[in-house]
């Protein structure tokens, strides 16, 4: 199969969050190195390489854009000039995130709705779906595994992923399914400590390119691209 590329929100490289939230997952996906995971006393006797698996392999990001191979006729090149344009028309802004739930999983979430977020989110998913190749049957049924909805259904066809506009929930993937909801509680609350000082505003203040070599490969970032407009102050 073709490479995949996917817009991503993911803090610049040289940041807190992100060196702290990349050593939990156990990969670094700027460098595309392994981390050594933080021993958290009140996780002792998880197995914490198990409870990260997915999320690692994605690198620590917020879906924009999901997952898409590029269309025939168009090269990287075209797309990385693009997002280059789509950042530099934008301004930073910021949003108060925590570690939370998110169905059985552990994300950091917004701890309010953000105009903002669901305003970059849609222009995401419009904008660069120029450069998506139609999803293939593999794809398409692969996503409907997961029992769809029709609108659900309509936006997967329209826009290769089925949760866009108002199915969009911003998340960060701390972890992957968390059946046990006693236990999810207790990964919930060694997370909260353990990003304390991550929680609350975050400047949102650029847009990655994330590119899969082959579908057993991890992403990796290609490369990230920071908002330059400067917002007049009142």
């Amino acid at each position: 199969m073709s490479p995949r590329y996917a817009i991503y929100y993911a803090p610049a490289p040289d940041t807190a969050l992100w060196r702290k939230a990349s050593a939990w997952l156990g990969r670094d996906a700027y460098a595309g190195q392994d981390l050594t995971r933080p021993a958290l006393a009140e996780l002792d006797g998880l197995d914490l390489h198990a409870l990260t698996a997915d999320p690692r392999g994605y690198g620590f990001h917020a879906t924009l854009k999901a997952p898409f191979e590029l269309t025939a006729g168009v090269a990287e090149t075209e797309l990385l000039d693009f997002a280059a344009r789509f950042a530099a028309a934008r301004a930073p802004f910021e949003v108060a995130i925590a570690p939370a739930a998110l169905g059985r999983f552990l994300a950091f979430r917004e701890q309010q709705p953000s105009a903002e977020l669901e305003a970059l989110h849609s222009a995401c998913v419009r904008d660069f779906d120029r450069f998506r190749a139609p999803l293939s049957d593999f794809d398409l049924a692969r996503r409907r595994k997961a029992q769809l909805t029709s609108e659900q259904d309509a936006r997967l066809i329209a826009w290769g992923y089925p949760y866009v506009f108002e199915d969009f929930r911003f998340h960060m993937t701390l972890t992957g399914q968390i059946r046990d909801e006693e236990l999810r509680e207790r990964v919930l609350a060694a997370l909260s400590s353990h990003f304390a000082e991550e929680a609350g505003p975050h400047r949102f203040d650029g847009v990655a390119v994330f590119k899969q070599a082959n579908r057993e490969a991890p992403f990796a970032v290609l490369q990230r691209f920071g908002f330059e407009t400067v917002l007049a102050s009142a």
